[in-house]
């Protein structure tokens, strides 16, 4: 049995030895090297398309924020938006890694958009290794083959590592501290365990589910300690504990910085604390939404029927020959992701993303349906039937999920708010402030391609319903002067712009149209979009 808890580091062990390299086959290194290389020919395909997806609104702000860095100070404590006015418009999020990170590159090369769609998918080829080795670690080379081709090819993970999102980067880095918390516990190199805490920390900074990873460190620190090794208990007790306190001071900071300065918001919302067990339950936990989301954006049919089968007969230490407590690694991660969901389902099933954290396991045990389905009758992937039902899963993961599914998600929807936006650059000056509103009302996609700032129309921020238009007439015509007063230049709208209940700005706002009409010089009036300039106010 391979001993998980030694009381001393192997003789000979060093941090290549640790990292788990050196004694990989040259078959299975191959294969590896072909699943990233399947992994990289999915999410390159998409990396240079605008940020005018399924997620452009949240694209927007991280971008927002990368630009404010760059432009506008680099302190990383003040992270900015530019959709609330002239500024400074701070708000209290995750740990600007990802987007710090677009804006030294931007700052080096240049600005281009596609920059942090690029970043994102290098975190996620960082996943698919980290998985591939853990994986081995945990179970064996068979499934570590299967469970990283599985993530390569899962539709949500395509999507959202080719996303300007910081999700691939707390991804990437909390899967990478995991599999360094169990090197270290193997091998015992202390460069490891630093490595993995830094790594650990840095991604839940990153997003805060990967905070949920923590439930297998926690578990196997407490078979460790239960082992008898207590110095490996007690060095890893003191690294999560330096971790945890630079997580709780950061968003303890984010917690303030949302709170005591304009747009006051603090992001994320909708979980059980804020909306109450009672309404989660009446609303059956947002399962029907969470399904909804599953089969045409995330997984699709093939995905599904492979986890049910993976988690059928999870695999027992038995089985591998290994320490019982590492085997449990993918259940404990796929519970607490589970539990994550339960405590924030309103707020994942709005913002879907963050269901990443949960990507690992789901492709662990995946893969182990790929392998359990080709093993069936004793066959292997050598056997006639073997590679046939290989074959035949290939056909379905990609025929009947990757391929559709990451189509329907890149969908341009916010494609004429982005050209709504470059046409306002074309025509403003630099310290113009703007209105958009975009094909889907609340997204900000169209300031940020204007290279500007200024508001959504309605203003978001704080706890406004930004996404549902407010009453035309006198009600939206006084919004529209609040801003105008505030400094607003331009007012612009893409003509198939709706709220979040279905209706169409310009036929729900006549009224508000009519008033532009009468006071403003309409500049552009196209199949895509209307431009307002706004007359400077009159002076009291």
């Amino acid at each position: 049995m391979t001993e998980l808890f030694p009381e001393r580091a192997t003789p000979g062990s060093n941090l290549r030895a640790a990292f788990g390299l050196t004694s990989v086959p040259l078959a299975d290194l191959v294969i590896l090297t072909a699943v990233m290389a399947l992994a990289a020919v999915l999410r390159l395909w998409h990396v240079t398309q605008p940020l005018v997806d399924v997620f452009s609104w949240r694209e927007a702000s991280t971008a927002m924020m990368s630009d404010n860095f760059r432009t506008g100070g680099w302190n990383i404590l003040f992270p900015e938006v530019s959709w609330t006015g002239p500024g400074p418009s701070y708000q209290g999020r995750e740990f600007q890694l990802f987007s710090y990170a677009v804006a030294i590159l931007q700052a080096l090369f240049g600005w281009h958009d596609w920059f942090g769609r690029g970043l994102a998918m290098l975190f996620g080829m960082v996943t698919v290794f980290s998985l591939h080795r853990m994986t081995a670690l945990i179970w064996d080379e068979r499934h570590a083959h299967a469970a990283a081709l599985c993530y390569a090819l899962l539709p949500a993970a395509v999507m959202i590592d080719t996303s300007y999102l910081p999700d691939p980067a707390m991804l990437a880095l909390v899967t990478l501290g995991v599999w360094m918390y169990l090197r270290y516990w193997l091998f015992g190199a202390r460069a490891v365990l630093v490595i993995a805490t830094v790594s650990f920390t840095l991604g839940v900074l990153s997003k805060l589910p990967g905070l949920g990873a923590g439930l297998v460190i926690a578990m196997l620190a407490v078979a460790l300690a239960k082992a008898g090794h207590l110095r490996l208990a007690l060095h890893t007790v003191i690294a999560v504990a330096a971790s945890l306190t630079a997580i709780v001071a950061w968003y303890a900071w984010a917690i303030y910085l949302g709170t005591h300065y304009p747009p006051f918001h603090v992001a994320g919302s909708g979980y059980v604390w804020d909306l109450g067990l009672a309404e989660f339950m009446a609303n059956a936990f947002f399962f029907p939404s969470l399904w909804n989301l599953s089969v045409w954006w995330f997984y699709g049919y093939p995905f599904l029927a492979l986890l049910v089968i993976g988690l059928w007969k999870i695999p027992t230490h038995d089985e591998f020959g290994k320490e019982p407590a590492l085997t449990l690694v993918p259940l404990i991660w796929l519970v607490a992701g589970v539990l994550i969901y339960l405590l924030a389902a309103k707020e994942i099933s709005s913002n879907p993303w963050n269901l990443h954290m949960m990507h690992v396991p789901v492709a662990m045990f995946c893969g182990r349906a790929v392998v359990r389905l080709i093993g069936q009758g004793g066959d292997s992937l050598r056997s006639i039937r073997g590679a046939l039902r290989m074959v035949l899963m290939l056909v379905a993961m990609t025929g009947f999920a990757t391929l559709p599914l990451v189509a329907r998600m890149k969908d341009p929807q916010a494609e004429e708010a982005r050209l709504l936006g470059q046409e306002l650059q074309r025509l403003m000056s630099p310290a113009d402030l703007i209105i958009t509103v975009a094909p889907e009302v609340g997204d900000p996609i169209a300031v940020y391609y204007s290279r500007g700032r200024g508001w959504v129309f309605p203003p978001g921020g704080g706890n406004a319903d930004w996404s549902t238009f407010g009453n035309d007439g006198p009600e939206a015509i006084a919004v529209l002067e609040d801003l105008h007063a505030q400094g607003a230049v331009w007012f612009g709208v893409a003509k198939n712009a709706k709220d979040s209940q279905g209706r169409l700005f310009t036929e729900h706002h006549p009224a508000l149209i009519a008033h532009l009409d009468a006071t403003a010089t309409k500049v552009a009036d196209t199949s895509v979009f209307l431009i307002y300039r706004l007359k400077a106010p009159t002076a009291p």
